[in-house]
């Protein structure tokens, strides 16, 4: 189905189940797919919202870089969400897609039953390479993203063990990758790269969040292990769990067990509703 935002642009929306409201959103060049794996196992019991984001997927998005911002995308979070009749939800932001959750939170409060920070950071991330990140904006803009590509892969920036794992024994994960990448709108690359890397620090603010919250992270995920910790220590009763033998995509990379450690977290909130 498409939802179409406030300012006109149609995101790819995927709905799926029935019971309690799970929203998922995935990361900086990702695709609603990213959770196909587990999709099936969840909306067993709980009603599954997933979307591309604008620029990303089979979404539109704008060709013009002013149409993009991790502000402006957490505005389209909240269309998806009112658009469906959607009142409160548990919301997954992996990633980029944390540091949109992230915003939403801190703005909606009280449309978050429970949180789930994925791989993701309060701000900056750390030991981000800002004169590569600028010669990505260059390359991108000068020569095209044909050739962007063929530098990235040349670098893996994310890659891990687990990355590279996956790559070698996971049949038609590096065909994913490449088409998720031909989907992305250079506007979108161009800016959303920088906006991850001067984002503001929003640590202090995390310590208002009231919901459950569930902070997970690959143990190979080395720039993102710093900040999930500092989460973990700042949002009230936050708990952290490192997923073994993964890096920045678990759900890929360790698929059973972040299952395992999601539907446990989500049983426990279960739990605490029935409770109350």
């Amino acid at each position: 189905m498409r939802v179409t935002t406030d300012d006109g642009v149609e995101l790819e929306v995927v709905d799926r189940g029935a019971g309690p409201v799970l929203v998922l959103v995935h990361g900086f060049g990702g695709a609603k797919e990213d959770f196909d794996d587990q999709i099936d196992d969840l909306a067993g019991d709980h009603r599954v919202v997933t979307f591309d984001l604008r620029g990303h997927g089979a979404s539109g998005g704008p060709d013009v870089e002013a149409g993009y911002s991790l502000d402006r995308c957490a505005a389209d979070l909240e269309c998806v969400v009112d658009d469906l009749g959607i009142a409160t939800c548990r919301l997954l932001g992996h990633s980029m897609g944390g540091m949109i959750v992230r915003r939403f939170v801190l703005r909606a409060p009280d449309r978050i039953d429970a949180l789930v920070l994925m791989d993701t950071s309060p701000g900056p991330v750390p030991n981000l390479d800002a004169e590569l990140i600028d010669l990505g904006v260059q390359i991108a803009k000068e020569q095209g993203m044909d050739e962007l590509k063929r530098v990235m892969d040349a670098f893996t920036p994310l890659g891990t063990p687990a990355y590279e794992r996956c790559l070698q024994e996971r049949p038609g994960y590096r065909e994913f990758g490449d088409r998720k990448w031909a989907s992305l709108r250079e506007a979108m690359y161009t800016k959303m790269l920088i906006e991850v890397r001067d984002q503001p620090e929003q640590l202090g603010q995390l310590a208002s969040v009231a919901c459950p919250t569930l902070i997970l992270v690959g143990a190979e995920d080395t720039p993102f292990l710093p900040g999930s910790h500092a989460m973990a220590g700042t949002i009230p009763g936050a708990e952290l769990v490192v997923i073994p033998d993964a890096g920045h995509s678990p759900q890929f990379e360790n698929g059973d067990v972040w299952l395992a450690e999601l539907r446990r977290f989500l049983a426990s909130v279960d739990a605490e509703f029935s409770a109350a």
